[in-house]
């Protein structure tokens, strides 16, 4: 009994020591995974978020952010298709187009040469990403009159290549006949190096006589063409804002800047689908939105306006009295912008606060003299002409 009692327990003793040879092993190996263990630092990644930009309906009609001129590495753009989706779906836009350039292909010895290839590459990923994708091209003859943007084309078949002016007509007929809405882009990008390039020209004349031309490029990225304002509305046509964007888009604007977007257009549509911003363009209500600035028809701005901009009753009162002796009561009032857009105010008629600032989605303080029944200011940060900006008048209740 005792051998055996010693047997076991020196057999215990040694199981006991193997048990924690084993542990201490395995432990080992957990430290060394640990040590070699892949660390995911995801917190320094770019948060996979879209933006929001918040303007209100005006009336019966949805306001859409669209972008209608934009190129990829299929004509003289620095970009896979698939990134203007991605960058509008984050940007927060509603629509875009893909408008490669018939004519300037530097890439042709690297890419397929088809002036619709970019729509096909992108179509999938905007329908997944619910951006609206409108097939178009960009007709480039020489300046002037210049280059057009065919939106709601059908093919590119037999396009004209080749820059000869005789051909110009030719040209644009090609997407005439396919119904496409068309735009005078930039049209006074060359006004410094070409002498009568920035002029209402024979050629562009034609197209609007007979019904082929739609809009106008009143922005067109960084830069304003205000001649081409006063063309669309004595013209009737819409009023385009694009960005014209070759690089990324994060790398040509400072987005991290307030109040900085890219340059799109504002687009009135019954519905949110491809049909109705169709409508709203042959109709022309549209506004062009670049930044801090926007431009349009007066009847459209000023409807955008209103329908951002609001004022309440008068809920504070202060009684002073001047030299004389006399009381005077100043009434307070807050105006409050529920849109993204920015809009810069300057007293024309009345006894108030006599400049505003209506920041995005903010509210401001302001002023006015009892007894008055209304305020008007024009909005500098807008235009409806090359030379004048929208009035707007609050109606003042105490």
């Amino acid at each position: 009994m005792i051998i055996h009692d010693i047997f076991s327990k020196n057999k215990h003793d040694k199981m006991k020591k193997i048990t924690v040879a084993i542990a201490l092993f395995l432990s080992s190996l957990t430290v060394q995974a640990q040590d070699n263990e892949i660390y995911r630092m995801k917190e320094f990644a770019r948060e996979n978020k879209r933006q929001i930009i918040n303007i209100p309906d005006v009336g019966e009609f949805k306001i859409l952010k669209a972008d209608f001129h934009m190129h990829t590495v299929f004509s003289d753009g620095q970009v896979w298709p698939n990134v203007r989706v991605q960058e509008a779906w984050q940007e927060g836009l509603d629509a875009i187009s893909l408008t490669e350039h018939v004519e300037i292909l530097p890439f042709r010895q690297d890419v397929k040469v088809n002036t619709t290839r970019s729509y096909d590459l992108a179509k999938r990923m905007a329908d997944e990403n619910n951006i609206i994708l409108i097939k178009g091209t960009e007709i480039t003859r020489n300046t002037p009159p210049g280059h057009f943007n065919a939106i709601f084309i059908n093919h590119s078949e037999g396009f004209i290549a080749d820059l000869d002016s005789e051909r110009d007509d030719e040209a644009i007929g090609k997407v005439i006949d396919q119904n496409a809405f068309i735009i005078w882009d930039h049209p006074g990008w060359r006004a410094s190096t070409i002498e009568g390039s920035y002029e209402w020209v024979d050629f562009v004349d034609r197209l609007h006589k007979n019904k082929a031309l739609g809009g106008i490029e009143v922005f067109n990225g960084f830069s304003f063409f205000k001649k081409a304002l006063d063309w669309a509305v004595d013209k009737n046509l819409a009023v385009i804002g694009n960005s014209d964007i070759h690089n990324l888009i994060a790398h040509t604007y400072d987005l991290d800047a307030d109040h900085v977007n890219r340059t799109m257009t504002l687009v009135f549509a019954k519905e949110r689908t491809a049909e109705s911003i169709r409508e709203a363009l042959d109709a022309g209500r549209t506004v062009a939105w670049a930044s801090k600035y926007l431009a349009g028809k007066e009847e459209h701005v000023v409807s955008l306006f209103n329908a951002c901009v609001s004022i309440g009753t008068a809920h504070h009162s202060v009684v002073r009295k001047d030299q004389s002796g006399r009381e005077l009561k100043t009434n307070y009032y807050e105006i409050v912008n529920k849109s993204d857009l920015y809009f810069e105010l300057e007293l024309t008629k009345g006894d108030g606060t006599e400049e505003i600032i209506l920041y995005p989605s903010s509210s401001q303080m302001i002023t006015a003299a009892a007894g008055q029944d209304s305020l008007e200011y024009k909005v500098v940060s807008a235009y409806v002409r090359s030379d004048q900006h929208p009035v707007i008048s609050f109606s003042l209740r105490e």
